[in-house]
């Protein structure tokens, strides 16, 4: 499950810090033969969580606009093992002009102990028909901003 919008909150805009997690399943067909999640899994799983996050913020944007993967990472911290399910945790790490860089963790829903992995996504808003990076549109910056949850507070 993951976040729901939320709609009870004023709108904001994305702050470094904020965070979004999903659950999604590991299916069985996703083991490699030493009974582990195939490695490529571990991108799979981020990418979907990172998809969720784009379609539920529903913005309109140019057709000719959109993020591009600039970077992935993953460090293999421990094998997930079926059956099981994945939380895909993303904080924003940092928000450039027309970058966003998330650090990602794959932990079990119900367990703060060991994460299965860690991670890192560099996105970057295109102008796909001039191959150059553009800003971040500030409407779907203010729907990401709804759409996670704020960083925590320290005091």
């Amino acid at each position: 499950m993951s976040h729901a919008r939320n709609t009870s909150l004023p709108t904001r805009t994305l702050a470094v810090g904020d965070v979004h997690h999903i659950d999604l399943p590991v299916r069985w067909g996703d083991m490699d033969a030493m009974g582990h999640l195939n490695n490529t899994l571990y991108f799979r799983l981020m990418e979907e969580a990172r998809m969720q996050i784009f379609y539920s913020a529903r913005t309109q944007v140019a057709a000719h606009t959109g993020p591009i993967l600039a970077h992935a990472s993953c460090d293999f911290l421990r094998p997930v093992v079926y059956p099981a399910m994945v939380r895909v945790i993303h904080r924003v790490a940092a928000i450039g002009r027309a970058s966003l860089t998330m650090d990602l963790l794959l932990t079990p829903p119900d367990d703060q102990g060991t994460p299965y992995a860690s991670g890192r996504n560099v996105l970057v808003w295109m102008d796909y028909q001039a191959n150059r990076s553009e800003p971040w549109p500030p409407a779907l910056l203010q729907h990401f901003g709804t759409l996670m949850l704020p960083a925590p507070q320290e005091g």
